[in-house]
């Protein structure tokens, strides 16, 4: 597996924030309050994701009275991170999206629904990092060679 492409969240973040600038201006006038629930969601994600990365972390660093690493379970949360990085992302260009059109309204309701979209926002970005730092957390970290670096043993790539 490679690791995330920052160049692809940025292309999904900014393809997110269209659309919802999009949709919010055909049909923000038949839509309810908009929810805090999805910010609340992201939150606790974006919460558990940190926590984990810092438990990954110490983990496969072999720290003192850390217990040892299943490898199928750091494959399972780099699969985690890779996807929770895009929702991040596209969330947070969503949010951003509804943000600016929210900012540019002059309607009461608009206003209304700013601290939300800022919450989005937030939130999202704080998963994006999460969930990047969780799949940094999952490298193995290098090893210095055991072995001398005159080896003859090794081929020396001169001729």
């Amino acid at each position: 597996m490679r690791p995330t492409s920052i160049s692809v969240l940025i292309v999904a973040g900014l393809s997110a924030a269209a659309l919802g600038w999009l949709l919010l201006s055909f049909s923000y006038s038949t839509l309810p309050d908009l929810p805090w629930s999805p910010v609340i969601v992201l939150a606790v994600l974006a919460v558990a994701e940190g926590l984990l990365a810092q438990n990954t972390s110490a983990r496969i660093q072999r720290k003192p009275g850390a217990p040892r690493v299943d490898p199928l379970a750091v494959a399972r949360y780099v699969a985690l991170a890779k996807a929770s990085s895009l929702v991040g992302a596209i969330s947070a260009g969503f949010s951003a999206g509804l943000l600016a059109w929210l900012a540019m309204e002059p309607t009461e309701a608009a206003s209304g629904d700013l601290p939300v979209a800022i919450g989005g926002v937030i939130t999202a970005v704080a998963l994006v990092a999460a969930a990047l730092w969780l799949e940094r957390s999952c490298r193995i970290p290098e090893q210095p060679d055991s072995q001398d670096n005159n080896d003859s043993d090794r081929p020396s790539g001169l001729l």
